[in-house]
């Protein structure tokens, strides 16, 4: 996770699991929080992510929030790749499963945009290209990441380029005695404006081609064209232009002729 967008250390010096110091907060989602800590046992600083209950989750919706969170422990720790985030270790707080993960020293691809604006071609086609080999590598082990994303592509100040945040990522093979996906019928998960155009017709029935269309739209940020733009009105092609009627030619009527 990345160490370039820190957040409120609203509980700076909680320790979890008895071995990691929380220093900061690195960012927050649905499923959980990121925290920045201290491992005292390797004197280390590592990111852990941290599942949050609400007051009103009933235990069903608990025990699915947390066996998504081993699978992506177990997701990530499947693939083994210099492009892909490094799992640490799993352990439980009060009976939430926490995932400890490296710091990455650098920011997230949605930063870099949201500061600087697109990004020039070689330097995203850089990125696009080393997010696309972590998918591969991905892919050959089984993984679906199914949320290939600005926000969860980070820029390590080294110059790697790191996949993270496997929460609704697929396995062939999870290894927890459920089913594959989690996800119901009828139900789309992943960020909207990076979905594959193929994924809401069969959100079930991801592909690794899938994810390899999301990448490419992550290098620049999305935006919504002005309204005067939105509202113009396109021109007819004109195969659909309608032709102009036209009566039928008449034939010249010959005069009586008179005889008288």
């Amino acid at each position: 996770m990345s160490s370039g967008e820190n957040g409120q250390a609203d509980e700076t010096g909680r320790l979890l699991a008895g071995r990691y110091r929380v220093v900061a907060q690195l960012g927050r989602g649905g499923m959980g929080v990121v925290w920045r800590a201290l491992d005292e046992v390797l004197g280390r600083e590592v990111a852990v992510k941290e599942l949050r209950t609400y007051s009103d989750a009933d235990g069903p919706e608990l025990a699915d929030l947390r066996l998504r969170m081993q699978r992506e422990a177990r997701a990530a720790a499947r693939v083994r790749h210099p492009g892909v985030v490094a799992v640490h270790d799993v352990t439980e707080v009060d009976g939430r499963p926490l995932i400890v993960m490296e710091l990455v020293d650098g920011p997230s691809l949605e930063a870099v945009l949201r500061e600087r604006g697109t990004l020039d071609a070689r330097e995203a086609a850089g990125i696009g290209a080393k997010v696309m080999d972590a998918l591969a590598a991905a892919h050959r082990a089984g993984v679906l990441h199914r949320d290939v994303k600005p926000g969860n592509i980070l820029l390590e100040t080294s110059g790697r380029v790191v996949l993270t945040d496997f929460g609704i990522a697929t396995m062939d093979d999870p290894g927890d005695g459920s089913a594959t996906h989690l996800t119901r019928t009828g139900h789309l998960v992943g960020s909207l404006d990076y979905l594959a155009p193929s994924a809401p017709r069969a959100p079930n029935r991801a592909r690794p081609r899938t994810s390899g269309r999301s990448a490419p739209r992550c290098t620049r940020p999305w935006r919504a064209p002005p309204p005067s733009v939105a509202r113009r009105p396109s021109p007819p092609s004109p195969r659909s232009s309608p032709r102009p009627c036209r009566s039928p030619p008449t034939r010249a009527r010959s005069a009586p002729s008179c005889s008288g």
